[in-house]
């Protein structure tokens, strides 16, 4: 299903570039899903085998009433191909592709207590210089860390808690 997920959102997405519409793509998919997400008479409408193609392209008409063609089109598609659940990975990968054009990163910074907006900032403005990349910062506090700090930054993490501190030299003492 992910490879499924990965080729229409690449497809959406290269259509939503040329045509300079990246934003309103993005935005529009993001609506839909969180209306499917948060409706769910309206997922088992679109999800359903009971009701027809023609019935849930009807229906999507409806519901798209003003939106961008190219969104439209492409959730006709799902519903002709009948992918329409694979809707909601198809949104994440898009939200990567865009994130990879426009250079940005995502990165949270975690603690044990609320770190002052001028330290995050500064951990935020650091990452960014060493990757070229824009980045999309967030701070969460989390009292189990103990102290120190976990930053995840894309996909990687690093962990320079205590907890974590903590956890390796039980392993340690448990193997000795």
């Amino acid at each position: 299903m992910e490879e499924i997920a990965q080729v229409y959102a690449r497809s959406l997405f290269e259509v939503a570039k040329e045509q300079s519409k990246l934003d309103v793509i993005k935005e529009q998919l993001g609506q839909f899903a969180d209306a499917l997400d948060g409706n769910r008479e309206l997922s088992i409408y679109f999800f359903s085998p009971y009701f027809s193609t023609t019935e849930k392209k009807d229906g999507l008409g409806k519901l798209l009433e003003g939106a961008d063609e190219v969104i439209g089109n492409f959730l006709a598609l799902l519903i002709e191909n009948h992918r329409m659940p694979v809707v909601f990975r198809v949104r994440r990968e898009y939200d990567v592709l865009w994130e990879q054009e426009n250079k940005r990163l995502p990165v949270t910074v975690t603690s044990a207590v609320a770190l002052d907006e001028a330290t995050v900032k500064s951990i935020g403005d650091a990452i960014g210089k060493q990757t070229g990349q824009q980045i999309e910062l967030t701070a969460n506090v989390d009292p189990d860390v103990l102290g120190g700090l976990i930053v995840r930054v894309g996909n990687s993490i690093l962990d320079a808690s205590i907890r974590n501190r903590l956890e390796n030299l039980r392993r340690s003492v448990a193997q000795a």
